[in-house]
């Protein structure tokens, strides 16, 4: 009773803070607030917004099962999770935070995944893309092609680290049974295709539909959050907390030999991965091994906003959001200790190779990349295609609205 009406005291109190901290510095609000919905509208909200969709459409014609069953003899030895895992883990890969969390949901509420395999298998299926450790992080922000194979190493061997340590959580209450040593079976998956496409009565319209509304109605609250903590963000620097909380983090940096301005791009990375990678980027008392990383902890944390997403898509079944916290701070650790060990063998020696190729894909030292043309595009077509995107959910919205009344 005494930590229920404390907990009560502890939310008022915060949220009172925030709201007189709003009034008190609006323009600070307002900028943060633009920064962070520019973000969504022109980068997040395109890049995502396809990859939902066809999550929706792939599950619903039973392509998900299919691959399920074909990799259930990997999936389960390893991570202790169905071979649809794999689908997740791919796809969360692919398309980055937090569409690993939303296939998991999706998943569990097919009932594909019990329980305990939702919860290790939403811990190690978030992870930043590729593109955005190479594009934004190593070229955007360290002006550095060559780092983002360092920082990308890192960040998903860290993952992988995860997957494999996550395997014996919840073993205490997961049910005895007997593991049967499965072969890959093309008859078997097809099969499993087939059964699932027919058990999903809806038409293709239908599918099609609900594949968009569900998508568009999860980007709108990611960027909800994206826009929130951008907002906290700003107010934690103006109310001299972030430089506060900093102190602790200078003590402990410097006892590891790090540089003690790295503190405060930590402290702002724990809330939100961009602008805690791009302050990274710009200390230059820090070498750039410990940028790398500090930044790789920070990717790899992924920050409170992207959590706060995933934590209202878990949500919306019965995943506990505890594990997958648990999970980011040991993927930090994890995706550091990786930075730190492969630098030597993999930037160093592929960064200063006497070769003039080196190891390094010369895509990736060319300034006018695929990589940064793709931005560019993404960049300047992003609000179109949102505004499209948005005016077919009104439009399905209302429609569907009006069918109900009639």
């Amino acid at each position: 009773m005494f930590r229920s009406k404390l907990k009560t005291i502890l939310l008022s109190t915060t949220i009172l803070i925030v709201a007189i901290s709003l009034i008190s510095f609006p323009r600070e609000s307002v900028d943060a607030s633009i920064r962070g919905l520019n973000m969504w509208w022109g980068i997040v909200f395109p890049s995502l917004l396809p990859f939902f969709i066809v999550t929706e459409l792939l599950i619903g014609f039973g392509v998900v099962t299919f691959i399920g069953v074909l990799l259930e003899p990997f999936m389960r030895p390893l991570f202790k999770v169905p071979g649809v895992g794999g689908f997740a883990w791919a796809m969360g890969m692919a398309s980055g935070y937090p569409a690993g969390a939303k296939l998991t949901t999706r998943l569990r509420q097919e009932k594909q995944l019990t329980k305990i395999e939702a919860e290790r298998l939403a811990s190690f299926t978030n992870s930043s893309n590729p593109l955005f450790i190479f594009g934004a992080v190593s070229v955007g922000f360290f002006n550095n092609p060559h780092l983002g194979i360092l920082l990308a190493l890192a960040h998903y061997l860290g993952n992988l680290c995860v997957g494999l340590m996550m395997r014996f959580y919840g073993k205490e209450n997961e049910r005895s049974r007997k593991q049967e040593r499965r072969k890959i079976s093309i008859r078997k998956a097809f099969s499993a295709l087939h059964q699932t496409r027919i058990n999903d009565k809806r038409p293709i319209g239908k599918l099609l539909g609900d594949a968009v509304v569900s998508s568009i109605q999860t980007l709108l609250m990611i960027g909800g959050f994206i826009i929130l903590f951008s907002v906290i963000n700003q107010l934690l620097v103006q109310l001299h907390i972030t430089s506060f909380f900093s102190k602790g983090v200078e003590f402990i940096f410097h006892s590891i030999h790090l540089t003690e301005e790295l503190s405060i791009p930590f402290i702002s990375g724990l809330f939100e991965i961009t602008l805690g990678s791009k302050l990274a980027s710009g200390v230059e008392e820090a070498s750039l091994m410990q940028q790398a990383v500090v930044t790789s902890f920070i990717l790899a944390f992924s920050g409170f906003s992207v959590q706060a997403q995933v934590a209202s898509i878990l949500a919306q079944a019965d995943i506990r959001f505890k594990p997958f916290f648990f999970a980011r701070i040991c993927h930090g650790f994890f995706a550091s200790f990786f930075a730190f060990l492969l630098w030597e063998p993999v930037y160093v020696r592929n960064h200063f190779a006497e070769s003039p190729k080196g190891v390094v894909p010369t895509f990736f030292a060319n300034e006018n990349s695929w990589m940064i043309e793709w931005l560019t595009i993404a960049k300047e077509l992003g609000p179109l295609l949102t505004i499209i995107a948005l005016i077919i959910y009104i439009l399905i919205y209302f429609k569907r609205m009006k069918n109900l009344r009639n």
